[in-house]
């Protein structure tokens, strides 16, 4: 049970509904997770979304990488609901299993392709140092230019803010789901 009582669609006031109605038109199709705390400040919710639906469907990197850079920030988290919510969408995207497998451990995958390693080096080091060295930053800016680069560091900052709120707030996983993730001190 979360920390805080989640706003449903009976619940909300008109402004929540508006946030509400627009998630769930979107690509989205639902409303569910770290939105839901943030309808507590509809304003804060709609730009939430916006920035998240702008991250996850928009960018110039493929969807395999932004679910392996998502899945690395989960398991740094250690945030079960994240990595519920993206496991299957990561499989979908054509993340290969041993690599989902690899990550759920805290693990670098034993083989990836190299666009793989440089996305998952770059969210570690990033999420392990609080920077990312020049050569791992290099080979990234090097294939994906500095839009691409710009993108991943938000796409990795907006997944532990997704992460953060998720964990704070205990939000849970959907009725009957497993925690998907083992303890790690990833």
């Amino acid at each position: 049970m979360a920390r805080i009582p989640l706003p449903t669609p009976e619940t909300m006031t008109p402004e929540q509904r508006r946030v509400y109605d627009t998630v769930v038109s979107g690509p989205r199709g639902v409303l569910r997770g770290p939105l839901l705390a943030a309808l507590y400040r509809p304003e804060l919710a709609d730009k939430w979304q916006q920035f998240g639906e702008l991250l996850r469907y928009r960018t110039s990197l493929p969807p395999r990488l932004s679910e392996l850079a998502i899945l690395v920030t989960a398991r740094r988290w250690n945030c079960q609901v994240e990595w519920y919510l993206h496991e299957s969408v990561a499989r979908e995207a054509g993340l290969p299993d041993a690599i989902i497998a690899a990550i759920s451990q805290g693990k670098r995958p034993d083989k990836a392709e190299p666009d793989e390693y440089e996305i998952h080096d770059y969210c570690v080091e990033l999420q392990g140092t609080r920077t990312v060295g020049d050569a791992t930053y290099q080979r990234v800016l090097d294939r994906w230019g500095a839009v691409g680069v710009v993108e991943l560091t938000a796409l990795v900052g907006y997944y532990t803010m997704v992460a953060m709120t998720l964990n704070v707030h205990e939000i849970p996983l959907p009725e009957g789901a497993t925690p998907p993730l083992s303890p790690c001190a990833a």
